[in-house]
């Protein structure tokens, strides 16, 4: 295989480690179906890095790592030419060599902002360059959990009660922004709209005023727009992950278990290995404990949020199911979900290597699609404008 594939990582996220480790996942994946991989990262202050040498985890784990970006040159002397032809994305060497990498699909590994909600992906769009996962809208609208529940409320999929406000709704009047959370049923969630991995969420009780103040604060140092939304009783977390353009596969439904009132990030990503290493960890059962009845009608819902966001390739959905009405809510949608959720998919009948190049195929099938749409228009306005034609004299408009 010819193609090389960049696997881009890092950023300036919350989530910025949590990317570098779904990066590793991928890098050695691709590698091992002989694909060749660049691995593309971006520091936290936002420095762009090539290097054979970034596809090594222990790289990362090295606490002298941090600094040697800052002055190790082999990292960082390329720079993006943006007189590539289309459909390339090239980067060049500094100095006499002038060596020259090209990408001829890319492989976004972010999670959380700068990456997963939309940005990286206009830049690919802007060179024409097929990519892996959901286009600019969807990702976009997935990141901001408040439009996306806007979003499937229209459709028609149900999802709990919620109101969002912004920073300075916040501070023109606290009692204003309560009273509106008070007409909702408690106990209420509050979640900055723009972050995962369970970042800067609280759960507040009914009559707790000064807990509420203290979680919107917290949501708020993290984000300029705050969700809260009511809770789900007899909780059962549940997942389930889509993938494809037109033809949409569910996997089977996983369901999360947890001590505390959420599944945190300690949860996620840390106890008994977390769900990133792709061991078996015990807050995790699959499939999740549903008859077949609803498990069907879960799976036929998240192609229904899948379809209504617009994604393509691969997304997750989650859902908060209660157990004792038997009533489930679609909560959330990640565009390109943590480590893929290739052990949800392994279980699911779809090992990591077919699940690698099936992405692929989707990337290039939806780049293949998108050629055929005309994105230009000929007109004769300038022309119109030069001879004095438009606005009623010459050289108005």
């Amino acid at each position: 295989m010819n193609k090389n594939i960049g696997v881009f990582f890092g950023s300036g996220s919350t989530e910025h480690d949590i990317s570098i480790i779904t990066a590793q996942l991928i890098i050695a994946g691709l590698k091992g179906l002989n694909y060749q991989v660049t691995p593309v990262y971006i520091t936290k202050a936002g420095k762009w890095m090539l290097g054979e040498e970034l596809g090594n985890l222990k790289l990362f784990t090295d606490p002298s790592f941090a600094e040697a970006t800052e002055g190790k040159p082999k990292y960082v002397q390329y720079y993006l030419d943006l007189e590539a032809p289309a459909g390339k994305m090239v980067f060049k060497k500094k100095g006499f060599a002038r060596k020259s990498v090209v990408i001829d699909i890319a492989f976004p590994a972010f999670h959380g902002a700068y990456g997963e909600d939309g940005t990286i992906q206009g830049m690919f769009e802007m060179l024409g360059v097929p990519y892996v996962g959901c286009g600019v809208p969807a990702s976009a609208i997935a990141m901001d959990k408040a439009l996306t529940k806007i979003l499937m409320k229209d459709a028609g999929v149900p999802t709990t009660k919620f109101i969002y406000f912004y920073k300075q709704d916040w501070e023109a009047g606290k009692s204003a922004v309560i009273q509106s959370i008070n007409q909702l049923k408690f106990p209420v969630f509050v979640k900055p709209v723009h972050l995962g991995s369970s970042i800067g969420i609280g759960k507040v009780k009914a009559g707790d005023v000064k807990d509420l103040e203290q979680k919107i604060e917290v949501a708020l140092h993290y984000d300029d727009k705050v969700l809260v939304e009511e809770g789900v009783e007899n909780l059962m977390d549940v997942t389930c992950c889509v993938i494809g353009n037109n033809k949409l596969r569910a996997s089977l439904l996983q369901e999360s278990t947890f001590n505390s009132d959420l599944f945190n990030f300690e949860d996620k990503y840390i106890s008994d290995g977390g769900s990133q290493t792709g061991k078996a960890v015990n807050n995790l059962i699959i499939p999740a404990r549903l008859d077949e009845s609803a498990t069907s009608a879960i799976q036929n819902c998240a192609k229904k949020v899948y379809k209504a966001l617009g994604c393509s390739g691969i997304a997750r959905v989650d859902f908060l199911y209660n157990k004792q009405t038997k009533e489930f809510f679609a909560n959330e949608v990640n565009p390109l979900p943590g480590t893929l959720y290739h052990h949800l998919w392994k279980a699911s009948g779809l090992e990591l290597d077919q699940l690698l190049e099936q992405l692929i195929k989707f990337a290039e099938e939806k780049s293949e699609q998108k050629s055929q749409f005309t994105f230009t228009f000929e007109s004769s306005v300038l022309t119109n404008l030069g001879k004095g034609k438009l606005g009623g004299g010459k050289g108005k408009v």
